[in-house]
């Protein structure tokens, strides 16, 4: 979290966090991180730099761990010193061009909501905390799978979050959503007894990364019944390296639908999701195969192919059909779009 109060760049640092030998609390190595190639104002405004890497320290983990948010959040999160890392000399310009040695980094303001920020944030604290954010995640998931790991991230709606973000993973060829996360809303952190901070919030898919991790091709196995899934991951020690190795499926069916889009208002994820709430564990897979935009009219029309499996036993035409019939109906009356079906 960002706290109002100074910027001191004499406790910009480059910090290592290591696990306590003995099961206690986490300790930090500091090691200064002498710039060779910045002007001595320059370090004094934007903090230590090393290798083309600016780490600032905002707030050290251990005065957040005895200044609590409020005694009901239990279930808060400090891995350890707050750092923020940034490779571009001029980002760093512009970030810090207003924080002068000694001087108040302004967290909040009366202002207006736009798409990047709340009303209540500056949008200096804002791009400060969302950038931790991300490169936290991102060294997580690296960490998991290896620095050729290929991440994007996505913007996103979320209730409890603006901005909102979701980070994708590239598996078997496809981007793989894994975990959502933002800015959390200011009211929600207020009422914990927290006005003068500004934080934010993740949830990892722990699914979709064992899926990552042990090569697992479809998430319904997860909640499958079949001991062959089982069986593979009966390990006599934690570590111990597991891939998923495939066995015998249903056949499944395959069920293409097409439509005009409206001009305005149709978001994929949406047809997607209506395909998930309908068809439900039956779906196995959406995708878009075909667009097309009619000369004349500029009508656009997608064509999406629904892959349907059971999980433990075979489909029949007929209950894949009025599966399908259903989402053609709630695809019309949901989303607005004309069937070309």
């Amino acid at each position: 979290m960002l706290q109002r109060g100074t910027f001191d760049p004499a406790r910009a640092r480059r910090v290592q966090t290591v696990a306590s030998p003995r099961g206690g609390r986490s300790r930090s190595r500091f090691r200064p991180a002498c710039p060779q190639d910045q002007q001595r104002r320059r370090r004094r405004r934007l903090g230590l730099r090393e290798g083309g890497t600016l780490l600032v320290l905002w707030r050290e983990a251990r005065s957040l761990e005895s200044e609590q948010l409020h005694k009901g959040l239990e279930h808060t999160l400090i891995i350890a010193e707050l750092l923020l890392m940034l490779n571009d000399c001029q980002l760093s310009y512009i970030l810090f061009a207003n924080v002068q040695n000694g001087e108040e980094l302004n967290i909040f303001e009366k202002g207006s909501r736009t798409a990047y920020k709340q009303e209540s944030h500056t949008l200096e604290a804002v791009k400060l905390l969302e950038f931790d954010l991300k490169q936290t995640l991102n060294k997580v998931m690296t960490h998991l799978f290896g620095k050729d790991l290929e991440i994007r991230w996505v913007d996103c709606y979320f209730p409890f979050t603006h901005p909102s973000f979701e980070m994708e993973i590239k598996f078997q060829e496809e981007w793989l959503e894994v975990l959502g996360c933002g800015i959390m809303e200011q009211q929600l952190v207020n009422s914990a007894g927290a006005q003068d901070r500004i934080g934010y919030a993740f949830g990892l898919g722990l699914e979709r990364l064992a899926m990552i991790l042990y090569g697992i091709p479809d998430i319904r196995l997860f909640w499958s019944e079949d001991e062959r899934f089982f069986k593979q991951f009966q390990v006599t020690h934690i570590d111990q390296k597991v891939t998923f190795q495939p066995f015998s499926k249903y056949p499944p069916l395959v069920n293409d639908i097409s439509f005009w889009i409206p001009r305005d208002g149709y978001e994929e994820n949406d047809f997607y999701d209506l395909v998930r709430n309908i068809g439900g564990d039956l779906v196995e897979k959406v995708s878009l195969i075909d667009q097309f935009k009619h000369p004349k009219t500029e009508k656009i029309s997608h064509c999406y192919r629904i892959t349907y499996r059971h999980m433990e036993r075979t489909l029949t035409q007929e209950e894949v059909c009025t599966i399908h019939r259903a989402i053609e109906k709630g695809t019309v009356e949901k989303l607005g779009v004309e069937g070309r079906y």
